[in-house]
């Protein structure tokens, strides 16, 4: 798996004295990737205050020294949640598995309890001479720090890292004890439990009192209350060293001329902090790719200096030709590495390595008043998903967080709206930046409706800046939102455009999520037919989602086998309840599209189906009136932060369902698609070129796979336009005069393949739908009687470095349609029924649909680690898919487990119960 680069930092406060990062205090500082920097992560161990013999004020001069000798203590993982380590322990089960998470089984007063942190580090030798540092990134939500016996001070809230100066605490080349009392959310809340007789019930709580913390995990509609509320060391530790000046608070910020993009204007600032008795002289110093200047600097004992470099002063930082940032699907994601320093003589002082992207974003267009994203000077029309939270106990090493993130750059999306801020860490920026993922982020405040404001200003403002400051610099940041569908207080408000005033020189700021611009919020979040995601009136669209139901192979995986075919409380703790996705009700509009359910196979089998329709109108709607107004698609959610039944493009486990291709078809640069509300065909240019001379194609087939008709469009059109071709598929009986055959059609269920071709003859896009017939739209029962066409499937591996490829050619050798077929990869022997998925992987396309006679190769890459010595496998399944694999070098073989008839039938009813 590849890693990318990271940016690591850390906080200062101001003025510098034995104690830092005390909550309140303003000034931040940065650390630099620097050799001589030791992540402090094993070691760890924890226990329960009340647990702890010296559990009374000054325990930690106590528990911190080296002669402190650890009882019934358990290993703990850092970074990590008290309820990560107290489940890896074996003290709990895995909270997010079937039902594990019931207040029986895993206790609220977790959640109420304080718990002590210690470990011992060794002071690198290194060190001697320069000044050592403890930083912690990230404690939720209080914690005080002890190093050998000392007290170091206190740290408020989840998102403000702290630092604290250990030099005379410490002796480079010998050990140093630390111990870190974490102390619970003030106002944890009352939780309300999810069952199938109660529904979701309210969102939020009382916990929103407290400002920067988890506050999802008083459950939400999406995930259940985590009863620790991820309370603990939650991101990494790490010892530093500097010499007697600091850097910190950097800022890069580019300007192009537009329209022209051939030249940029960088400026360099940052603050270098003399923290020691005497005056300091010395050289401030930035490089990046060829450019290297430098500012001679005196600061004056215990005080701090903001030193800025310009092309003004330094023609270096006039850029000729810049390699510009984009986001995805409009350009490469190139970025520069800067490296700055304070140099004396031979000698580094302090250094910062950070990352920054050449790009210049604006929020308006000439031709309307809504939110309009433009970047480098192309208007970029946002497709996006919200995420509530990374991971249900912040269980985010960074090659799961790539694997996310990877996956919404092939699902063809450009933003990730980081929903309250939860997902705050260092690699999810740095990996948005890798994969041109545009953020909307956000600070720590829910629906009014949700929570009450935060009685605690100083803390909250305290963890804002600092948020502000350690990410500014990412270019992947669009927006900065104050609050999730609704106005912060006035008093926020008005200190939040004081701070963007002073700190972001270049970003918009956004009060609410829902309201202002075009920007509109509120779903609808149910599942919906296709022609209903083209009725809107928003541009900006925040929240809009479905349900979506992961594979029968994900469903298996996280709920206990007694509750596979029956649905009840525990499906009811996945989200599948009576609430804002209607989940309670989700069966029996499945059931009514596509006929009565047998069992869970045939439940996730026509799920899909339902995913793909839903999720490919909600982008293709929004398509059809692209720039005019639509100018944003965010899906609620595209991640999960539990195993789920709703709003998700994968699954917890990361196995993509059908709605991620489904979004990765509706969100083509350049895209052929059925406007499923009107019936007319069109085609999507997000390019910021004319479209000139292409050829999109319509094929329509009875459900015996029968060609009924075809016909070719001329296709040309404008940059940033959605271009009517014209009426095939018409809604309200009325026919084309050029072919009569479209009446006849119209009394059936039938299949509708379009292709877009370039002038010369290169595929751009190629399309697929299902159409119940005019009379009943809404009635797919009749797709049940086709009959199982098989697909000839040749696979051949390739080793790519650490990675395996794996290139499936699937051929339609019969007169039949064969809809939705899926791959999966796995590992083990072809007739081995426990041959395990490999997860993750990246699908060049699935779920896809073959007329008679065509033939489409996908492609699978995965890290050759994961498939665990084993050789691939992939197996298939589909609405009515078979295959046969003779001479495939990489087996092919029918996924016995997901047919419906390999189950008994058991109409899988849904059984209300008390968990309890």
């Amino acid at each position: 798996m590849q890693i990318g680069k990271i940016l690591v930092s850390r906080t200062v406060s101001v003025p510098v004295m034995a104690v830092l990062a005390l909550a309140g205090f303003a000034g931040q500082l940065w650390a630099a990737q620097q050799p001589d920097q030791v992540p402090v992560t094993s070691g760890w161990e924890l226990q329960d205050a009340a647990k702890v013999p010296q559990a009374s004020k000054g325990a930690g001069a106590v528990i911190s020294k080296l002669t402190y000798k650890t009882k019934g203590w358990y290993a703990a993982v850092v970074p990590g949640t008290v309820l990560t380590t107290l489940v890896k322990a074996g003290v709990y089960p895995e909270p997010l598995y079937g039902e594990n998470n019931r207040p029986d089984r895993i206790p609220e007063s977790l959640n109420k309890s304080s718990y002590w942190y210690r470990t011992v580090v060794a002071v690198p030798v290194a060190y001697k001479g320069r000044r050592t540092w403890l930083n912690l990134d990230g404690i939720n939500y209080s914690a005080e720090v002890w190093v050998n016996g000392t007290y170091l001070g206190t740290m408020r809230g989840a998102f403000k890292r702290g630092i604290f100066d250990i030099t005379d605490m410490v002796r480079p080349g010998m050990k140093a004890g630390i111990a870190v009392l974490v102390k619970p959310q003030p106002h944890p809340g009352d939780p309300h439990e999810h069952t199938i007789a109660d529904g979701m019930g309210p969102n939020g709580g009382i916990t929103a009192l407290d400002g920067p913390t988890f506050l999802s995990t008083i459950g939400w509609d999406w995930l259940p209350a985590i009863r620790d509320r991820n309370s603990g060391i939650w991101n990494k530790v790490f010892l530093s060293s500097t010499g007697p000046v600091v850097v910190k608070d950097p800022l890069v910020t580019t300007d192009l001329p537009l329209p022209r993009t051939d030249s940029a204007e960088v400026a360099i600032s940052a603050t270098l902090e003399n923290v020691t008795d005497t005056p300091q002289r010395g050289g401030f110093h930035a490089t990046f790719g060829d450019v290297s200047v430098d500012k001679e600097v005196e600061i004056a004992p215990h005080s701090s200096e903001t030193v800025r470099l310009d092309s003004k002063a330094f023609t270096a930082l006039h850029l000729i030709n810049p390699k510009l940032w984009w986001p995805n699907g409009y350009g490469p994601q190139n970025l520069y590495d800067l490296h700055l320093s304070f140099d004396q003589g031979r000698a580094t002082s302090d250094s910062v390595a950070l990352s920054f992207g050449v790009r210049e974003i604006s929020y308006a267009v000439p031709d309307s008043e809504n939110l309009t994203i433009s970047v480098n000077g192309v208007r970029v029309f946002i497709r996006g998903g919200d995420w509530g939270l990374d991971e249900g106990l912040k269980r985010i090493p960074r090659e799961r967080l790539e694997a996310q993130i990877r996956m919404h750059q092939l699902a063809n999306m450009n933003m990730i709206r980081n929903w309250v801020g939860q997902s705050t860490a260092e690699d999810f920026y740095a990996l948005c930046d890798k994969y041109g993922i545009l953020l909307w982020d956000e600070f720590f405040q829910p629906n009014p409706s949700d929570g009450p404001d935060p009685n605690d200003l100083p803390t909250y403002m305290a963890n804002v800046r600092d948020k502000i400051l350690r990410y500014r610099n990412h270019p992947s940041i669009a927006i900065w939102c104050a609050r999730n569908e609704g106005f912060p207080p006035k008093e926020i408000d008005d200190q939040l455009r004081v701070l963007m005033a002073e700190l972001e020189p270049t970003r918009r700021y956004q009060p609410s999520s829902t309201s202002g611009a075009g920007v509109n919020s509120g779903g609808p979040y149910r599942w919906r037919t296709p022609r209903e995601y083209y009725v809107y009136s928003e541009a900006f669209k925040t929240e809009i989602g479905s349900s979506s139901i992961p594979t029968i192979e994900s469903v298996q995986g996280m709920l206990e086998k007694k509750d596979w075919e029956q649905i009840d409380d525990a499906w009811a703790e996945h989200d599948l309840a009576r609430g804002a996705s209607a989940g309670d009700t989700y069966p029996t509009t499945l059931a009514a599209r596509y006929g009565k359910v047998a069992n869970l196979a045939d439940f996730v089998r026509k799920s899909q189906l339902a995913n793909y329709e839903a999720y490919r109108a909600m982008y293709e709607g929004r398509n059809s009136r692209l720039f005019n107004p639509a100018t944003a698609i965010i899906t609620w959610m595209s991640n999960p932060a539990q195993p789920s039944f709703v709003w998700q493009l994968y699954h917890h486990d990361l196995e993509p369902n059908s709605a991620l291709f489904a979004v990765k078809k509706a969100g083509e640069m350049v895209h052929v698609q059925l406007n499923e509300a009107s019936g007319s065909l069109q085609v999507i240019n997000n390019r910021p070129t004319i479209l000139q001379g292409a050829v999109a194609h319509l094929a329509v087939y009875d459900l015996l796979g029968t060609l009924k008709f075809e016909k070719d469009f001329q296709v040309t059109g404008p940059a940033s336009t959605a271009i009517d071709v014209g009426q095939v598929d018409p809604v309200g009986g009325h026919c084309e005069e050029w072919d009569a055959k479209c009446r006849e059609t119209m009394g059936h269920a039938r299949f509708l393949s379009l292709t877009l071709k370039e002038a010369g003859g290169t595929l751009l896009s190629q399309n697929f739908y299902w159409r119940g017939a005019l009379v009943e739209p809404d009635n797919l029962q009749p797709l049940e009687t086709m009959k199982v066409t098989t697909l000839q499937a040749i696979a051949r591996r390739e080793n790519v470095g650490e990675i395996v490829r794996v290139s499936v050619t699937l051929r339609n050798t019969t007169p039949q349609v064969a809809l939705m077929a899926h791959l999966q990869l796995r590992h083990g022997k072809p007739g081995d029924a426990a041959a395990e998925r490999v997860l993750p992987v990246y699908y060049s396309d699935n779920y896809v649909s073959l007329v008679p006679g065509e033939t489409r190769t996908i492609t699978i890459e995965a890290a050759a680690a994961d498939l665990k010595g084993d050789e691939p496998l992939v197996m298939v399944d589909g609405w009515n898919v078979g295959v046969q694999s003779a001479g495939s070098q990489v087996p092919v073989v029918l996924n016995t487990n997901a047919q419906v008839d390999h189950w008994p039938v058991t109409n899988l009813p849904m059984v209300a119960h008390t968990w309890k």
